[in-house]
């Protein structure tokens, strides 16, 4: 293995590129605020920003977990922003969304660490909704409920529902298990809706998914677009700018950048540039972005 790649010049370069990532990961101090999560009352959204692509939002009078992520290290990539939450911290969650089966969304030491929190709690385990063909990832963290779903279907959690819609991705958690579904999601209740992207490139299914299910809120990624090859798979912020407009949405929240050091980009490039684009787009009073661990109420 290791002379075919030292004689493949395209996995020299791309083993030379995984490499500067590491170093930079290695060398950079890790930074961040923890907090304690605010509470809603009275109906309210509450979202609270995580890190990376993870939220604790708070609907329906449920407590949700989207593609959480406490970890300290992905393999020899340094988590370079503290989560802004401690499990321990956390109120009983109702229902925990995972996007995609990649080990930067779905991380199995944090989802059992959830699940015995909630235990501790509240005497039961929460549910765990994910894409189709990931059932055999998480069934052993002791989740009361695995709940797959393909693009369109629905789940409803009492008072909410769960819609799982298409993003341009990929599922694989290994190389040989490209059969794994991917995509978002978007939960409902009476008063609020909200979009999570997952990972995704920008493609023409940001509109239908603003027709159908109109989300007031749009969770959207931002990060990982350098080199330009990354694009076919993730979106920069002029890509998400876009998307947020074809949603139709009110507000978008960005994501998925200044955590881990996954691309190329300066890590403070994604959100300089998004607001730039905002600006140019006439909605920079719509894009919030939300300091990790301090919860924001719509």
């Amino acid at each position: 293995m290791l002379k075919n790649t030292l004689s493949n010049p395209a996995l020299r370069k791309r083993a030379r590129q995984f490499g500067r990532l590491v170093r930079h990961s290695a060398v950079t101090p890790r930074v961040g605020v923890i907090h304690r999560p605010r509470l809603v009352s009275d109906g309210q959204l509450g979202v609270t920003f995580i890190g990376h692509a993870s939220f604790f939002i708070q609907i329906g009078g449920q407590n949700v977990l989207i593609d959480p992520n406490f970890a300290r290290w992905l393999f020899v990539l340094k988590r370079l922003r503290r989560p802004g939450l401690r499990v321990r911290d956390l109120p009983p969650i109702d229902v925990v969304l995972v996007t995609h089966a990649h080990f930067d969304h779905l991380h199995r030491p944090s989802l059992r660490a959830i699940v015995q929190q909630t235990i501790r709690r509240r005497g039961n385990a929460p549910t765990v909704v994910v894409p189709d063909q990931v059932f055999d990832l998480v069934s052993d963290l002791g989740f009361e409920n695995v709940v797959e779903l393909k693009w369109w279907n629905n789940y409803r959690h009492r008072a909410l529902t769960i819609t799982h819609v298409p993003s341009r991705h990929w599922g694989a958690r290994v190389i040989s298990d490209s059969h794994r579904g991917y995509g978002g999601f978007v939960l409902r209740d009476s008063c609020h809706s909200v979009y999570h992207a997952g990972d995704t490139a920008y493609f023409g299914g940001f509109r239908e998914i603003g027709q159908r299910l109109s989300p007031q809120l749009a969770l959207l990624p931002i990060g990982a677009y350098n080199p330009p090859s990354f694009r076919n798979v993730h979106a920069n912020p002029a890509d998400a700018t876009q998307a947020f407009l074809d949603l139709n949405a009110r507000w978008m929240v960005p994501m998925h950048y200044g955590t881990f050091k996954l691309s190329h980009e300066p890590m403070d490039e994604p959100l300089q540039l998004l607001e730039e684009e905002a600006k140019a787009a006439g909605v920079e009073d719509r894009v919030v972005v939300l300091e990790e661990g301090v919860t924001r109420f719509f």
